[in-house]
């Protein structure tokens, strides 16, 4: 078992999202997160012997970046499932630098799907059980989830699109956020139908981007440029890789991956202050809003009802603009963990919450299939 707060995630960076400049790759964009990610920690690319990746348009991505950085010995990490991926590497990483593989670890992604093409970006395997049928995937698959939950506990169309509102709300606070108009009720129903009952704007952004996070010891953080902002936990499940296999489409591994997590922090829901949850659809929000413990199964719908998760409202979620607002390149994992580290710190401006010292971070990877989720804590948590 890794120890609670014994290591530390010392800079965090975004490298350039949106639609980035031509002839980008996925690379450049990790490089670049990594550049400004060493910078935000005090350190330079000397100092790095861990690297950890993920990205769907490098088959090797571990082995390219290496190359790419002149890293010919640094201890690697590609571990790739969707993306949770970066939640994953954090507990990887945090093992590593425990066991002394490394001792300035990076973990970075990069994604020019919108500018290449989101299909170009991202091929999807044959399923002989699903591919026949023609689903339109992923919205076919999390369009499943949500009418599960409608008919098993009520839940309206309205309530998910109150996930999407208090997402954009929370992104007019942010001046990176790719959205800029104000987002209603009425106008997330209006929006062009994609698989019921989701609209458009039930669904993430298609942008490019990357970014990195650095980890170190707790030790050598202490002397770091920025206040270190500590892993207390971390678990994971995987409960499936098709939606067909999944085991109930209302009850997501985040239910286990939690309880993991919070068992290692040694807190429970009710001491966390930010929430950073995977929503690349609104019911995403919903879902792990109840599996995380922060309301009953079933609930989540009533739940968010009246901006309850919104700028105004008790508990931040998504406070960058999650992935409906802010940006999501593909696998959106990476940036969860960027913002709650910056809300920890108390860098994140007009959308900063008040007395931030603890986050839950909340990777979704496939199709609600691997869950992993971390809980971060500022200096006063270890």
């Amino acid at each position: 078992m890794v120890k609670r707060g014994s290591v530390a995630i010392v800079g965090a960076a975004e490298s350039d999202i949106g639609a980035v400049a031509a002839l980008m790759s996925p690379l450049d964009l990790m490089a670049q997160g990594i550049s400004r990610a060493l910078e935000d920690a005090g350190l330079t690319l000397k100092d790095v012997d861990g690297v950890f990746c993920a990205t769907t348009q490098a088959r090797t991505s571990a082995m390219s970046l290496v190359e790419y950085l002149g890293l010919p010995d640094a201890y690697t990490d590609s571990t790739i499932v969707g993306g949770s991926s970066f939640e994953i590497h954090v507990a990887h990483a945090h093992a590593a630098l425990e066991a002394g593989l490394c001792t300035v670890a990076v973990i970075a992604y990069g994604s020019t799907q919108r500018t290449v093409g989101r299909r170009a970006a991202s091929a999807r395997e044959f399923n002989p059980y699903e591919t026949p049928f023609r689903p339109f995937l992923p919205a076919t698959a999390y369009a499943l989830a949500a009418n599960r939950h409608m008919h098993e506990f009520g839940t309206t169309r309205e309530q998910m699109a109150e996930v999407a509102v208090a997402a954009r709300e929370w992104a007019l606070l942010n001046p990176a956020a790719w959205e800029k108009k104000p987002l209603s009720i009425a106008d997330v129903l209006a929006a062009r139908p994609i698989s019921y009952p989701f609209t458009v704007r039930d669904i993430c952004l298609v942008t490019d981007g990357g970014g990195a996070i650095i980890m170190t010891l707790a030790d050598r953080a202490r002397g770091m440029r920025k206040k270190p902002v500590y892993v207390l936990g971390s678990g994971q499940s995987i409960t499936h890789a098709s939606i067909t296999s999944m085991p109930n489409l209302t009850h997501t591994g985040a239910i286990a991956s939690g309880a993991q997590a919070y068992k290692a922090a040694g807190l429970k829901p009710s001491d966390i202050n930010v929430l950073a949850l995977y929503d690349a659809f609104t019911i995403n929000t919903i879902l792990f809003l109840e599996d995380l413990g922060f309301c009953p199964k079933g609930e989540g719908g009533r739940f968010v009802e009246g901006g309850r998760i919104g700028p105004k409202g008790s508990l931040p979620v998504n406070t960058n603009g999650g992935g409906l607002s802010y940006c999501h390149p593909g696998m959106y994992g990476l940036f969860i963990l960027i913002e709650a580290v910056r809300q920890i710190r108390g860098d994140c401006g007009a959308r900063q919450v008040a007395g931030a010292n603890t986050a839950i971070i909340h990777g979704n990877g496939g199709v609600l299939s691997a869950q992993a989720t971390v809980i971060l804590g500022g200096t006063a948590t270890v």
